[in-house]
């Protein structure tokens, strides 16, 4: 409520009287601009969130030629590392001041991605970000305003395209870099569909470890990242004869590789190690715990929005290079050495 007991919303006027100060010191202030010292600056922000004052993100636009939202086009599904990646999004955007216009698309239509982007620039948003994990093809959509590219990029045209991911390809490498070291002659594979980046991202660094130790490439199983696709891999692999190490491509066919191999009379790991990826809540509590790598889902949102912050407001600027994150390979009882 404002000073003089009315129920109308507060405005600058209101803050720089409470505060001593001028509206144009409170507009510096909001905009986070120099020469306001820190004093001046604490009191105006003391007196804002006494009063309950929210700058006028409507008002700024009009007068920056900014709407300060950001689009995102992600995939509309429940699977954990698409999920996550868009909840890391949403709470790096909370840091930011950016408003954030999501619009998902559905796997299978290759118009999607064109049409979500199409949507977001007639909303006036000042960036773009796409998580898209799926290869649909080029995207014939011109973008007139920085791009934000989570993982893999689809083909289009664009001014300022920003490219940052959680390493996948690096990340699929160490894990099965973990079995060899464990002394696996070779490592088998559990894919996951390939019209995925992350799919072709993960088995190209399985394939890397392999070729680097001289170890033998078994044939690939692709599965479609659930646990059913994982336990049907698995039947087939406890009947191969030599299999000693698998390498699931996330952790829900990871742990129907394990069912699978269970169901069979085979120990994990005694007699089969198995590696997952993604780590997801429940990997801590299977049996055996499952041996994993971690995406860093929310440290690479942060990144990226900053970055695409950045190109934003700096247009002039050039935008500085993606840092990336440490690959986190958490080791837990379903890996050991092969048996003797």
């Amino acid at each position: 409520m404002s000073p003089g007991g009315s129920s109308a919303l507060p405005r600058s006027v209101d803050v720089a009287k409470l505060a001593g100060v001028s509206q144009k010191t409170v507009s510096r202030v909001f905009n986070d601009e120099p020469y306001v010292s820190a004093d001046v600056r604490r009191r105006v922000l003391e007196a804002a969130d006494q009063l309950g004052y929210r700058l006028n993100n409507a008002a700024r636009a009009l007068a920056s030629g900014r709407t300060r939202s950001i689009g995102v086009v992600a995939l509309g599904t429940a699977l954990y590392g698409p999920a996550s990646l868009l909840i890391g999004i949403e709470r790096a955007a909370r840091d930011t001041g950016y408003a954030l216009r999501v619009v998902s698309t559905v796997e299978g239509d290759p118009t999607g991605v064109a049409g979500a982007i199409s949507s977001l620039l007639d909303q006036g948003v000042d960036g773009i970000v796409i998580s898209e994990p799926i290869d649909d093809g080029p995207v014939p959509v011109k973008i007139d305003v920085p791009v934000l590219v989570l993982g893999a990029p689809p083909s289009f045209s664009g001014p300022r395209v920003i490219n940052t991911s959680v390493h996948a390809y690096d990340m699929a490498r160490i894990a099965t870099e973990h079995l060899l070291d464990l002394g696996h002659a070779t490592v088998h594979h559990v894919a996951g569909p390939q019209r995925w980046f992350a799919s072709k991202d993960r088995l190209d660094g399985w394939r890397a470890a392999l070729q680097a130790r001289n170890a033998a490439e078994p044939p690939v199983f692709e599965g479609d990242w659930s646990p059913d696709s994982g336990h049907a891999a698995g039947r087939q692999l406890a009947r191969t004869p030599g299999v000693t190490a698998i390498f699931a491509a996330n952790d829900d066919m990871a742990i129907g590789v394990i069912r699978a191999l269970t169901e069979s009379g085979l120990r994990v790991p005694e007699d089969v190690s198995v590696v997952g990826f993604d780590d997801v809540p429940v990997a801590a509590y299977v049996t055996p715990p499952l041996t994993t790598v971690r995406q860093p889902f929310d440290a690479v949102a942060r990144e990226g929005l900053a970055l695409l912050v950045h190109a934003i407001e700096k247009p002039a600027e050039v935008v500085p290079a993606a840092v990336g994150q440490p690959v986190d390979l958490v080791v837990r009882a379903s890996t050991a050495p092969p048996p003797a």
